[in-house]
């Protein structure tokens, strides 16, 4: 496992119980605080860095702006016997999004499947949690957000759409699960904001200049630049990541009454809400579906284990990088950082001994 030489290893257990404790000092209820920081670690031991702790001083700044509710009161109604649309209260989405998708197990519980938009949110961490609540059940999971309009549509030069993650997560029967966690842009914006604090330039491909020019910069988008959709260009199908990131906005933004395309109310520090928003916050979609409802559960984790088993002995073009299965290697960073620690780069470690002092809530790495 690469460990940047810049960074501190921190025990899984330690950072844990810190967190926890920096939402209690935020005012979020005891279950709350513990859900929010389930989410944040997930997120750094399966090796999602740019969505883990990295996050916290972000999530503090909405808090003081009155972006963030850390008290919210979370409205469900049950709309038909398998939908139902959650009014998030401002609720940070690490703790709205979860519980939209107990509400979407339930249903599927009785129905088959259940499927919960939410609006009048906030950013949900990794798409991968909510998803992943689905395998406890033998269910598939799925999950979508927007996100801050970073993203230009293919041939367009605004940003218009988010990086508007995908996730779908299926069950197996001896093999792990399959986990597909992707952006819809080219790269994640915090791809960009890791690269930004190890002084490492981006790949051509990622993200434009605002003249619209390809740029190895990481502070581009600090800068009035734009990232790109999957693709990256029209000779290498950016019509597609386009059309999935565009999917991705309608799903969880105008089919829940939450805020969508360029209205899309911003994380990131440098970019501020628009006045003339259409909708309530930002927009989650969730659900999972019961397998039974299809065939019996023991023929398809078979026939899963067989999947996965074929594909991961596909001949590689490198004899040295087996082909792998979406999630494979966020498994192992899991088990590896949940034995030896989460390494923090320097600049993150910095940021928490800050966020510590200023809640007199000290970080000791």
């Amino acid at each position: 496992m690469a460990i940047h030489p810049n960074s501190t290893t921190i025990p899984a257990s330690n950072l844990r119980a810190w967190l926890q404790g920096v939402f209690i000092r935020l005012s979020f209820s005891e279950s709350d605080a513990q859900l929010a920081t389930d989410v944040l670690m997930l997120a750094d031991l399966r090796g999602i860095d740019s969505h883990g702790v990295a996050r916290l001083s972000g999530y503090i700044r909405l808090i003081e702006a009155g972006r963030i509710n850390p008290k919210p009161n979370l409205q469900f109604t049950q709309r038909k016997k398998a939908t139902g649309h959650l009014d998030a209260d401002g609720a940070i989405g690490l703790v709205s999004a979860p519980f939209a998708m107990q509400k979407a197990i339930e249903m599927t519980h009785e129905c088959g499947s259940g499927w919960v938009g939410i609006s009048n949110s906030n950013h949900f961490g990794i798409a991968a949690y909510h998803a992943m609540m689905a395998l406890e059940h033998n269910y598939i999971g799925f999950s979508t957000t927007n996100a801050s309009p970073l993203v230009a549509p293919a041939g367009g030069a605004e940003r218009m759409l988010g990086t508007n993650p995908i996730c779908v997560a299926i069950p197996a029967g001896e093999e792990s699960a399959f986990v597909l966690d992707m952006a819809t842009a080219a790269a994640a914006n915090g791809k960009l904001e890791i690269a930004e604090r190890v002084g490492k330039p981006i790949p051509e491909g990622w993200a434009l200049t605002k003249d619209g020019e390809n740029t190895a910069d990481a502070s581009a988008l600090k800068q009035g630049g734009l990232l790109l959709p999957l693709g990256s260009d029209a000779d290498h199908g950016a019509h597609k990541g386009y059309g999935l990131g565009a999917w991705v906005d309608i799903f969880s933004g105008v089919l829940n009454g939450g805020n969508f395309g360029p209205w899309a109310p911003p994380f990131v520090s440098f970019l501020q809400p628009r006045a003339d928003q259409p909708g309530k916050g930002l927009g989650h979609f969730v659900g999972c579906w019961d397998i039974d409802g299809f065939r019996e559960l023991s023929d398809f984790q078979r026939d899963m284990d067989l999947w996965i088993r074929r594909f991961k002995a596909t001949t590689p073009i490198n004899p040295n990088q087996p082909v792998l299965i979406p999630g494979e290697p966020e498994l192992a960073q899991f088990n590896h950082r949940q034995t030896h620690g989460i390494p923090l780069v320097d600049a993150v470690v910095n940021d928490l001994i800050t966020v510590g002092e200023s809640l007199q809530h000290p970080f000791n790495p």
